[in-house]
């Protein structure tokens, strides 16, 4: 059974943004997440916080990324995504990834 995705802040209008082809690669990627496999490229983002990976899209238009957490049982947290313009991850990019995790850690805790 596929667990549900719960969207942070706007990182489900941002997958939205993406270019058909990296929106669509995206989809893919997540709902594999979804049912507990692993996507196609995606690596650990341990500095973002424990069980977040990101999801790797390379695409024609350019290269896109997906931040999520999957290791709690209720939902995959799609935390964020956007369009990488350099090799290494904009320190604003995880920033706003590490916000968003720690906010999911907070209502986790409060529950």
């Amino acid at each position: 059974m596929a667990k549900p995705i719960d969207w942070r802040g706007s990182s489900r209008d941002d997958l939205r943004a993406f270019p058909d082809e990296a929106k669509r690669n995206a989809g893919y990627q997540l709902r594999k997440v979804q049912k507990g496999e692993q996507p196609d490229a995606f690596k650990p983002m341990a500095e973002i916080g424990t069980g977040v990976y990101e999801i790797i899209v390379d695409a024609a238009s350019g290269w896109f990324r997906v931040m999520y957490v999957a290791k709690f049982e209720e939902a995959v947290y799609v935390l964020h995504s956007f369009q990488k313009k350099t090799n290494k991850t904009s320190q604003g990019d995880k920033y706003v990834a590490k916000r968003r995790y720690a906010a999911v850690l907070k209502e986790r805790k409060a529950q």
